[in-house]
């Protein structure tokens, strides 16, 4: 099975696997499409690495007119321009949720279809959201790269738990390689590693991200395991479809669900088994 390392953006990648859930949750509440928000908060932020995202954690370039919280300066359009700071990336994106659905001059948006991103890409450049001519098409390129514009079709979102601290010192460069697989992304556990580390690097808590993997928060990591950073699937991917995983040795029922990407559960289920069963090497199991 060939598990193919990211050919994209890998902090792009990153940044919606760690964020999208709650630009889905804000399209339910604000009715703003979440592919917009991704990729507004990708493009203003420059995927959380910027100045502003680290620093105020603001995350969608938003100053401070008629704001009486936290600010913080910064050289923008003018020298040190005031812009919005909040505790929180959650508090970041709520407010930009706010600050569309209160504006004027962004009323006409939420008469297009939720759907319709072009749309809105295009009419938050013409209500003066941006000075960049070309932010529009930039939004475009980003929603349709990355496929966001499938989130905005979900009918719920995994609840979002904030990060009370993401260490955003991390160079992308120097951090593990990510890669995508069955609607995932994952990484590979190196020497040392810990849940807590591997979180802290990511910006994910570490004990959802034990719980993604179906682990115990505190269970010591080896060389080579297969960390998820979001819930696993009910089945392989396509291409699994009619075709058996053969059981080698040294190989545990959830050793496969890993390999696959699946919720331990569904292996089980899918093979008509039971958690006591006991696998043997040359046993045959569906995987989709």
């Amino acid at each position: 099975m060939a598990l193919c390392a990211l050919k994209k953006n890998s902090a792009y990648e990153l940044y919606i696997a760690k964020y999208k859930d709650l630009a889905i949750e804000q399209m339910h509440r604000h009715k703003i499409p979440a592919s917009i928000t991704l990729a507004q908060g990708l493009l203003e932020s420059g995927a959380g690495n910027s100045e502003l995202a680290r620093k105020a954690n603001n995350h969608f370039g938003i100053k401070c007119h008629n704001w009486n919280g936290k600010r913080m300066y910064h050289d923008d359009d003018r020298k040190d321009d005031c812009f919005r700071s909040y505790n929180s990336v959650y508090e970041s994106y709520e407010d930009h949720s706010r600050f569309l659905v209160s504006g004027q001059r962004y009323s006409k948006l939420f008469k297009l279809k939720i759907t319709d991103y072009k749309g809105w890409a295009k009419g938050l450049k013409a209500a003066g959201y941006a000075t960049n001519p070309k932010y529009a098409s930039k939004l475009i390129e980003i929603i349709e790269l990355y496929e966001l514009y499938e989130y905005d079709r979900e009918k719920k979102a995994e609840k979002f738990v904030p990060v009370i601290k993401i260490n955003n010192n991390v160079s992308i460069d120097n951090s593990h390689k990510i890669y995508q697989f069955n609607n995932n992304l994952y990484i590979k556990a190196r020497q040392g590693d810990t849940f807590k580390s591997i979180g802290k690097e990511v910006g994910i808590s570490y004990y959802r991200l034990a719980d993604f993997n179906e682990r115990d928060k505190n269970d010591v990591l080896a060389a080579g395991d297969i960390i998820y950073l979001k819930k696993k699937a009910k089945k392989a991917p396509k291409q699994f479809k009619n075709k058996k995983h053969v059981v080698k040795a040294g190989e545990s029922m959830y050793i496969i669900s890993q390999l696959y990407g699946i919720r331990l559960k569904y292996l089980y289920k899918m093979n008509g088994l039971t958690p006591d069963y006991q696998i043997e090497v040359g046993d045959e199991l569906r995987v989709r």
